[in-house]
This record gives structure tokens, sequence and C-alpha cells, in this order.
């Protein structure tokens, strides 16, 4: 039965910032090998020279996860490099809040790309490897959003709240390969997922709020290497946290 994070191979969509490259540091100073995917290559790349300059193992990609065949490539260039995949971590998300009646239809295209197709592409790349290995572990990063909505959110919570829906199908449908899944579902963390937001009320109003009570990335980082951490015959499906001072 294996345990621990060292010696996994783990790879992280939208791993420039954020939580993804929290969970990247976090897990490679731990001895797993990471592989960085995301659209700003300058940045992924400089995250991976730094590990690799500690005695670390990482492996940058270029990948935009609303190509599949760029999620693909990511996952095999894993392999190529390290030789399995232990670890799929569908990290890469948008939120770009805004009511409903303000029709940013363009957002609500990109949203879905992003948050749930890029997810069903990240799983569409690692099952088959997967599957042959009998054994990996897909997280699926979704939201506190995914569990309420709120006005102003509700596209961004459609979204969160499928990725909790595909991911629970997963779920029952790997039972016989030994596949574990996860959700993850962080409330308000210090990101530059705000920035995403084009309407500046909405955005200065979630600014302020969030900006009160938001905690590190670092916590996400913490409970995917929980989640990694325990035995093959443990799956810890879904992990829901939030600032204690978060009422949402």
């Amino acid at each position: 039965m294996r345990q621990g994070i060292e010696n996994k191979v783990v790879v992280i969509t939208g791993a420039s910032s954020g939580l993804g490259e929290a969970t990247a540091r976090h897990l490679a100073e731990r001895g797993a090998s990471v592989v960085l995917g995301a659209r700003r290559t300058s940045r992924i790349e400089s995250l991976a020279k730094e590990l690799r300059s500690k005695g670390l193992k990482a492996k940058a990609v270029q990948t935009d996860v609303t190509d599949p065949h760029q999620v693909t490539t990511l996952v095999d260039m894993a392999v190529e490099e390290f030789g399995r995949i232990d670890v799929m971590l569908n990290n890469a998300g948008l939120m770009p809040l805004a009511p409903l009646e303000r029709l940013k239809l363009d957002e609500w295209d990109r949203m879905i790309d992003v948050n749930i197709k890029g997810v069903l592409y990240g799983i569409a790349a690692a099952l088959p490897r997967m599957k042959a290995q009998k054994s990996g572990h897909i997280i699926n990063v979704s939201s506190v959003y995914g569990h309420v909505v709120d006005p102003g959110a509700a596209v961004y919570c459609a979204t969160k709240f499928a990725v909790r829906a595909l991911s629970e199908g997963l779920r029952k449908e790997m039972k016989p390969y030994n596949i574990r899944t996860t959700i993850i579902s962080p409330g308000a963390v210090r990101t530059e997922l705000l920035e995403h937001i084009s309407e500046k009320d909405i955005q200065a109003g979630t600014q302020e709020f969030v900006s009160k009570i938001a905690i590190g990335a670092d916590t996400f980082a913490r409970t995917v290497a929980f989640a990694v951490n325990e035995p093959d015959d443990v799956d810890i499906n879904e992990i829901l946290f939030r600032p204690t001072a978060q009422p949402v």
C-alpha cells in the first residue's frame, strides 16, 4: 500500500500563481515531482527553475486548459519526464462575477470553457494513463460557491456546482481502477482570482470584503497534501474550507 507525497508525480493546471503555485511549492518540497501547466509560460518556467535550483523536481509545460490537445500534451510530458502520473490537480479557473442582467455572454462562455471544460479535459488526459496503471488521484477544484449561490455569482456558481457533479460521477465510475477523486472547495483565499472581475463596482466591493478575511494560498496547498498523503485505500472525496471569519 502506497502512502505519502514523496516520489509521486503531480500535474497541476493553473500553476502560474495563487493556489497552483502554492501547491507546486508545497508538494515539491515534500518530495513530489511537479509538472506545471499554465498559459503564462515565463511564470511557470521561472517557478520550475527556482524549484530545480533547490534540488527539487519540476517541469513547466505551456498549457491552455481550453485546448484538449494541450492538456493531453501536458500529461504526456509528465509521463515522458517522470515515468507516470499519480495526481492530476485540475486547478485552473476564472471568476468574473457580475449580475446576470448585465449579460456578460463572453465571460459566461469563458467560465464554462475554463471552469468546466478545462476540468473535463484534465480528466480526459489523465484517465487513460491512470486506468492503465490501476492507480491515480484526480483532484478537482470547486469553491464555496459550488455549495451556495449568491447574487452576482450565478454563472460562476453554476460552473463550480458542475465540477462537484462531475467529480462525484467520476468517483463512482472509477472504483474498478483504484483511482481516487477529491473535490476541494476553498472559501476566500488571497489569489489573483478577483482580477478577472471586469465590472469595477463588483470588483471593488468583492475586494473590500475579501481583503478583510482572506487566508493564504498555502492553506489550499496543505489540503491537497492531506488528501494526497493518505494511503491508497483511503479516498478523501471532498474538502470544504473557509476563513474562520467568512459568513458565506
